[in-house]
């Protein structure tokens, strides 16, 4: 009885990676990715479906992940919280965007592939995608916000999406241009001073009469 190669999968999914970063989805070849892993096409498919499922492969521990910290940052009974943290809810402090962003660096293989090379995949509308759930996040807050009383300023969901969806290329664009972890820590700095989200949506400190 043969014995199975179990080096195969980790040399195709590491030939795919720099196959899709290369040249996309769309202009990706099946056939370099099984010279460059040195497999068979047959090899390729015994274990995947095809090049979508490849790529697949290659991000859904990455969306899986992101979508499992929202979850649970996004299960917060906001009722119980006082104005001081709803109103910090809407502080993006250096330290708050290195958080997200050191999340994000740890999914930088999958994270840069979704951003980069994922057109012509069903995950070609991912940022768009993404957005939609961090709008919802975001527009729970502000509606708290608003039913509080410590800001009267009438911003519709579409606007809040598109709000969010400025603020979020902040955080794609360092894995886009592939940002060293020195640079990202500066750009979490950046992005405080970039971002007033207390003065767009008119929120109100609560420690000033």
């Amino acid at each position: 009885m043969s014995i199975p190669d179990k080096s195969i999968d980790p040399r195709l999914l590491s030939a795919a990676r720099e196959e899709f970063l290369k040249n996309g989805f769309e202009k990706s070849s099946l056939a370099v990715i099984c010279k460059r892993a040195g497999v068979t096409t047959g090899a390729l498919y015994n274990r995947f479906s095809g090049k979508e499922d490849l790529f697949s492969a290659l991000v859904t521990d990455t969306i899986r992940d992101m979508e499992e910290y929202v979850l649970k940052i996004e299960s917060v009974d906001l009722t119980s919280c006082t104005d001081r943290q709803i109103y910090d809810a809407f502080f993006m402090s250096s330290e708050i965007n290195r958080q997200w962003l050191e999340f994000l660096y740890e999914h930088k293989e999958g994270l840069t592939l979704l951003i980069r090379s994922s057109a012509g995949t069903r995950y070609g509308s991912f940022h768009h995608d993404w957005v939609k759930i961090m709008s919802r996040f975001d527009n729970k807050y502000y509606q708290e916000a608003y039913r509080r009383g410590l800001t009267t300023k009438l911003v519709s969901e579409e606007e809040m999406h598109v709000l969010t969806y400025g603020v979020w290329g902040l955080f794609y664009e360092p894995f886009f241009y592939d940002f060293a972890w020195e640079q990202i820590e500066r750009h979490a700095e950046i992005i405080q001073d970039f971002v007033d989200w207390h003065k767009a949506l008119g929120i109100k400190n609560p420690s000033v009469d």
